[in-house]
């Protein structure tokens, strides 16, 4: 486990209250602390990361510790700056008289099932392929099962909605000609030549057209090269957080096999909460002994991944003290 932290991209999931957000800071302190620039980045409307380190965050970077940063993802102010781009589009051809109906639209648009984790795809997919970005390694805080499968399908299901969008344009018979020549096959990059006219595969479509179908096939290369960056296993890592309970372990399960069916590269499992050993008394004796039967089945169905554990603390997770302290514990567990 000790090169996870040796990535550039490091995904960190799990069920809902196991303590991905903490296991996920405290990574980034470790992180920090070797001498690696890192970005902690929370994804979930609900955030918490600002929490653990005790810390206002928002939807910029803030210096929290010598080479770490961390940031809060707003998905409504991503929704906004996209509609805005997409008006901004459209205002330029768009008659006046349309203007207040399109603006319509985009209110409910803003509103729309989807609208707001396209964008959030859209701003990750920035974040991963960004190679002049400060950073050496960006951590995502996050459910990252949903999300990197959609960023996994995205560029299939742009495909398909471009072609559907265009299917009534005047131009839709030689764009999609050189859509379907652009797509490229699954790992591959798109290879646009728009520097040079004379090898502009759009140069004889007309500029509402042209520009139109540049914007999607910018955003379609941009998925497809997410795409590879999460599924190559020398730049990405995906660790799921679990304590040994049963809920959790179902979830994990299915989690993990889900991406390793999608060849997305898993590091492995770490088990949060674990009851230290030398916790007595009679109710964490019975606690102990259900724990064994849920850490046996962890070795049982996980027993192919690595699996770190981390004890169960006797205080709350918030600060950067105690998360130096956690820092310390994933260190002595090989990270």
């Amino acid at each position: 486990m000790n090169e996870l932290l040796d990535k550039r991209l490091l995904w960190v999931g799990g069920k809902g209250g196991v303590g991905k957000t903490t296991v996920a800071a405290a990574l980034a302190v470790l992180a920090a602390r070797r001498g690696r620039r890192v970005l902690v980045v929370s994804t979930d409307p609900a955030h918490s990361l600002g929490d653990v380190f005790d810390r206002e965050l928002g939807d910029a970077p803030r210096r929290l510790l010598p080479n770490l940063d961390a940031m809060e993802i707003d998905p409504d102010a991503e929704v906004e700056a996209h509609l805005a781009r997409v008006t901004e589009q459209m205002r330029r051809y768009a008659a006046p008289e349309m203007m207040k109906e399109l603006e319509r639209q985009m209110r409910l648009t803003r509103q729309s099932p989807g609208t707001q984790e396209a964008a959030l795809l859209e701003r990750l997919s920035r974040l991963i392929t960004d190679d002049e970005a400060d950073w050496d390694l960006i951590i995502f805080d996050t459910a990252p099962t949903g999300h990197t499968l959609r960023l996994l399908t995205l560029p299939e299901a742009m495909a398909a909605w471009t072609d559907g969008l265009l299917a009534h344009n005047r131009k839709s018979e030689e764009l999609g000609k050189v859509l379907s020549h652009l797509t490229p096959k699954r790992g591959r990059d798109v290879a646009t030549p728009f520097d040079d006219p004379q090898e502009d595969p759009l140069a004889d479509l007309d500029d509402k057209t042209r520009d139109v179908a540049k914007t999607l096939i910018d955003r379609r290369r941009l998925f497809h090269q997410a795409r590879r960056r999460i599924e190559n296993a020398e730049e990405t890592g995906f660790l799921f957080v679990m304590t040994p309970e049963r809920l959790p372990i179902l979830e994990t399960a299915r989690a993990v096999s889900t991406l390793e069916e999608a060849h997305v590269p898993v590091a492995g499992t770490l088990v949060n909460r674990v009851i230290p050993e030398d916790a007595g008394g009679a109710f964490l004796a019975a606690r102990r002994e259900q724990e064994a039967t849920y850490l046996a089945r962890i070795d049982e169905v996980l027993g192919h991944l690595p699996r770190p554990r981390l004890p169960w603390l006797p205080t709350d997770v918030q600060g950067i003290e105690i998360l130096e302290e956690l820092a310390g514990l994933l260190e002595a567990e090989g990270f």
